[in-house]
């Protein structure tokens, strides 16, 4: 079993109430320090200085989260829980507060990603991007060299796993999907005859295999994997001609096997049908000469050119 944070919901106190009480502190605040100074004897003063910086510091505790948002709660560097609902909340002004989006999200697996520049100050220079998807370039089974992207659904469903057992979630969920893939496309040919697993002929098994490894490998991360669908399956520039040639010779061997088996069932129905209505009683040698003559005509590519026997002249 594995040993991963648990992740902790909490129900924080409603913001409208404290923003009353705060409103309140406000107002409270210059008041009992005119009225101390006006008196002379400075007993208000003190009070009101303290009503004053509660009500500084109790703005620190003011959070709104959005449908389908998250705040990770944190007391110096201990987690204390997970907002999950939306609202207006007020929460300890200490906490330390993380947002995480709860969102569905996707990506292709082959995109790079840019980190984010931030200067000395901490304010965003640059916002992280995402490149489009580029094909892995992988061996098959069989050791040809292939193209092949996909496209993950997914989202985070253990705030604290996210952000707390990998460094990076995003960056994990996007090295292990491609990690997945490659292994996965290892594991299988480009295409197959007998009827097993290949990456071309059997897209919703290998798309599901795809699902099952993806999700192993992010069960750590807090990430539930939704969908995965092969985007883009090709042979290698290298080979892709060769390829296509072997193709196209199978694709000629398997038509003329149907059309010999279904000649062959053809001449054989014809045999039948003339022994059993007597139309024409015929010795081994020309029931062997009619037979080649009929898988001629049903084999032939070209319409058969018949000949008239018009008598000896």
């Amino acid at each position: 079993m594995k040993d991963t944070m648990q992740e902790k919901v909490v129900r924080p106190a409603p913001g409208w109430a404290m923003l009353v009480i705060c409103l309140v502190l406000l107002v409270l605040a210059p008041t009992l320090v005119v009225f101390g100074a006006a008196s002379g004897t400075g007993f208000l003063i003190f009070p009101g200085v303290l009503c004053g910086l509660a009500f500084l510091v109790s703005l620190a505790g003011f959070q709104a989260v959005q449908p389908n948002d998250a705040r990770v709660l944190l007391l110096f560097g201990s987690y204390v829980g997970t907002i999950r609902s939306s609202g207006f909340f007020w929460v300890n002004p200490f906490y330390t507060k993380k947002r995480i989006s709860l969102r569905v999200r996707n990506f292709e697996t082959g995109s790079v990603t840019t980190p984010e520049v931030k200067d000395p100050t901490g304010k965003i220079l640059t916002q992280k991007t995402r490149s489009a998807g580029r094909p892995s370039k992988v061996n098959d089974r069989d050791g040809n060299p292939i193209e092949i992207s996909a496209v993950v659904v997914w989202k985070v469903v253990n705030t604290a796993e996210a952000l707390f057992e990998v460094d990076d979630y995003e960056d994990f969920v996007a090295v292990q999907s491609e990690a997945a893939l490659r292994s996965l496309a290892s594991r299988h040919p480009y295409d197959s005859e007998d009827h097993e697993i290949s990456l071309r002929g059997s897209t919703t098994e290998v798309s599901e295999q795809l699902q099952t490894d993806v999700q192993e490998r992010l069960d750590k991360a807090g990430v539930e994997v939704i969908e995965t669908r092969i985007s883009h399956l090709a042979y290698a520039p290298e080979i892709a001609a060769a390829m296509l040639q072997r193709q196209q010779a199978q694709a000629v061997v398997a038509a003329r096997m149907k059309i010999v088996e279904g000649a062959v069932g053809m001449v054989q129905m014809a045999l039948e049908h003339l022994a059993r209505d007597q139309v024409v009683h015929l010795d081994d040698e020309r029931r062997a000469s009619m037979v080649a003559n009929l898988l001629v005509v049903l084999c032939s590519d070209r319409h058969a050119q018949p000949v008239v026997n018009a008598g000896d002249r």
